[in-house]
């Protein structure tokens, strides 16, 4: 926190600071036992009629009265991680959205909007990455439409918690009724230690999801629009492990090879068969076939609430990079056709 020359806490910040990263001390509400004081980092995402709005690195908007301020401070944007590439938000985003394509999409000024027939939501929501061309509000009337034009909800993909992520616009979308439905992570590591791990034998390679890998998968009853989403991507490998059940395999995942980067994603195994080093093997596979193809650097999504496979990853180098959240539209908002 901020102190003067004579000792004392200062509010050094001001309504001009919107949009900067801040940290600040509050008095805590009165009756809650324990610390006098609340500190609170993050996103200043507004600053009206005596509150203030901050948006934290999970996407949790906190508002705080004017009145209870002790001390606040502009402070820098998040020191560059010490582990795995560098990148930006933007980079990552674009990278992540060619390694899951939609099966339509459609400009708006610079946001994408994406459907799937409903096939996952990061296929079936907008990205919006820059200006839509349009005032919000304009934009999200255009956005509801056109989703409902195909008898879809209309989901806003967003990110917080990086350099150039949209926390401004989470705020403005919660102002506006929408709901965050879905929190998950973006992690990123070093390609080559993930193809050191195992020798990853016994992992079967193909360019096509065949009927076995589909056994496997976790989203049942797959249709002809989730396989061309599957199959999408600049470079596509799926993995598979063979296992005594021929009805499904042991283990599988899908890797897309973009660039330096490679997409792990749909890594999953026979709860029958956990803990045998069998997704290790999976990724180091598809690790090494991605070093080949140029790839040296990786990323992968996690729920928040995954403590296994936060665990798994984190002992393979990856580290949280940002988290993303998908916004629905508010319940009965019409949209003029």
């Amino acid at each position: 926190m901020e102190i003067s020359a004579a000792g004392r806490l200062e509010v050094r910040i001001t309504t001009a600071d919107v949009g900067k990263r801040v940290s600040v001390r509050r008095l805590s509400e009165p009756g809650v036992a324990g610390e006098k004081f609340t500190d609170t980092v993050g996103v200043l995402t507004s600053w009206d009629d005596g509150v203030l709005l901050i948006t934290r690195k999970s996407g949790e908007s906190v508002r705080i009265p004017e009145s209870a301020l002790v001390a606040g401070k502009v402070v820098p944007s998040a020191p560059a991680r010490r582990r795995g590439p560098a990148a930006s938000y933007e980079e990552l985003a674009r990278v992540a959205a060619r390694a899951w394509r939609p099966v339509e999409s459609e400009r708006l000024g610079e946001w994408e909007l994406r459907a799937a027939a409903g096939f996952t939501r990061r296929a079936n929501s907008v990205l919006p990455l820059g200006d839509p061309g349009l005032p919000l509000d304009e934009a999200l009337t255009a956005v509801r439409r056109w989703y409902a034009e195909r008898g879809l909800p209309a989901y806003v993909q967003t990110a917080t918690g990086a350099e150039g992520t949209q926390e401004s616009l989470c705020a403005e979308l919660e102002r506006r009724g929408w709901v965050r439905e879905v929190t998950a992570e973006v992690w990123t590591g070093a390609l080559a230690p993930v193809a050191d791990l195992s020798e990853g034998t016994g992992v079967v390679l193909s360019r096509e999801a065949d009927e076995a890998w589909l056994a496997r998968y976790q989203r049942k009853g797959v249709s002809e629009v989730a396989l061309r989403v599957l199959a999408g991507g600049p470079s596509v490998w799926f993995a598979t492990v063979p296992g005594a059940d021929a009805a499904a395999p042991a283990a599988i995942g899908r890797c897309v090879v973009d660039g330096r980067w490679a997409s792990f994603a749909a890594v999953e195994v026979d709860p029958a068969q956990r803990r045998r080093g069998l997704a290790t093997a999976v990724m180091a596979a598809l690790a090494r076939r991605a070093l080949d193809e140029g790839a040296s650097a990786a990323w992968l999504q996690v729920e928040t609430d995954n403590a296994g496979a936060r665990a798994l990853y984190a002992g393979m180098g990856f580290a949280a990079h940002h988290a993303y959240h998908h916004y629905r539209e508010p319940a009965g908002a019409g949209t003029d056709r």
